[in-house]
């Protein structure tokens, strides 16, 4: 049984208590837009920081909000197995003590990172999840020795921590994101890679946004890539990968704070550097590009909760040209355009979209808590479920 999505049950709160939405929206720190853009279902609620400032100001249990018990809060212990190594090995700061003498070698780990970035970019979330303690442990090891080549070896070390943030990040675990994603970043600035520094940059903001730190994300984000200015660049490829994808980011900030012409300037900001990049790459593990760009186009357009525009970016979409192997980039514009229909209640072409993406990585979807949120959503407001739906939320882990 699925009960009332959460936007109805926080209007009904809300009532209870006698607030306008202008109020509550005040109190919480949100706009009014979005206060009713989640009453009404067109967006979804899917961080635990933001229900538990709900709760407290409606004078309720999380838990009255989330419809469900704590354990299957969005954000909630959907974490994999794999991470409890990974979460003890952070957490216990190994790197503070005398290591062990292990036979690791310089381009082996090098090897081991560029297969865990395959497989996170490949959307086998699972697999690199279970490789990284390993990994970290060769990165640490390797930053106590001499090096040869110091620089080479400080770019191996950041690039295996923006891995490990990365992935946390995707897989729910936003403070040992960013434990990771301060590792690299520390270490970034050691090496002479303006590229490095912007990248460890991002997914600390990536890390913050998880938190629902908006502000502070959005801050720190604006203040990394505005003065890198696109004349001087064009012979960079790295940089201007890293600066358009943090203008990519900035833009799906300005959307979620329904900030409509600030978000299409930072599509425009990218745009202009995915031209003067010239094609669709993958420089730093970005997937930047004119195809990214285009993709980003649809998750603003949803982010703002207008599925028309978000149908109608998605058509100028040619994931054809994305390289070979971003199978999580392939797999995210069918998620965007799940969200879109959903909010335009064709809950049918939502779960079409959804079965599509779940067809090219399933994974995407057992660790995606939106997705689980919208799934809810629509078996809420279903009389009948229909066994595609169905199904696929027992895949996705909302039903039993």
């Amino acid at each position: 049984m699925v009960s009332a999505s959460i936007g109805e049950r926080v209007a009904i709160a809300r009532r209870r208590r006698g607030l306008s939405q202008a109020v509550l929206a005040n109190l919480i720190g949100r706009s009014e837009s979005w206060l009713s853009q989640v009453e009404r279902g067109v967006r979804s609620v899917d961080r635990l920081p933001v229900l538990m400032d709900l709760a407290e100001v409606l004078h309720v249990e999380v838990e009255a909000l989330l419809g469900r018990p704590w354990k299957f809060a969005p954000n909630g212990t959907s974490s994999p197995d794999e991470l409890s190594e990974v979460r003890h090995y952070l957490n216990g700061y190994a790197h503070l003590f005398p290591f062990a003498e292990a036979d690791v070698s310089l381009p082996d780990l090098k090897v081991a990172i560029t297969d865990g970035h395959t497989d996170y970019q490949g959307a086998r979330y699972a697999r690199a999840a279970t490789n990284l303690t390993g990994l970290l442990t060769a990165a640490d090891v390797l930053d106590r020795r001499p090096q040869p080549h110091a620089l080479d070896a400080i770019q191996i070390y950041v690039s295996g921590y923006l891995l490990a943030a990365k992935l946390l990040c995707k897989l729910g675990a936003a403070e040992l994101a960013m434990l990771a994603a301060d590792r690299a970043a520390s270490a970034a600035m050691h090496g002479d890679s303006e590229a490095d520094r912007l990248l460890t940059g991002y997914q600390v903001v990536a890390g913050l946004l998880r938190a629902d730190q908006v502000e502070d994300a959005e801050a720190l984000a604006l203040r990394l890539v505005e003065p890198i200015a696109a004349p001087g660049i064009e012979d960079n490829p790295d940089l201007l990968s890293a600066a358009g994808s943090l203008w990519l980011l900035t833009a799906v900030i300005a959307a979620r704070r329904t900030e409509k012409y600030e978000a299409l300037r930072r599509l425009d900001q990218a745009t202009v550097l995915a031209e003067l990049l010239g094609r669709d790459a993958n420089y730093g593990w970005t997937a930047f590009g004119p195809t990214n760009v285009a993709i980003h186009r649809v998750s603003v357009a949803a982010e703002l909760g207008d599925p028309g525009e978000a149908l109608a970016a998605a058509a100028l979409v040619h994931l054809d040209q994305l390289p070979n192997g971003l199978t999580g980039r392939r797999a995210q514009l069918h998620v965007e355009l799940a969200w879109a229909n959903a909010q335009g209640k064709r809950d049918s072409e939502a779960t079409l979209h959804l079965l599509e993406a779940e067809k090219i990585a399933p994974q995407l979807l057992r660790y995606n808590p939106l997705v689980r949120e919208h799934i809810r959503e629509m078996l809420a407001r279903s009389k009948s479920s229909t066994t595609m739906l169905h199904d696929l939320a027992v895949r996705a882990g909302v039903l039993d």
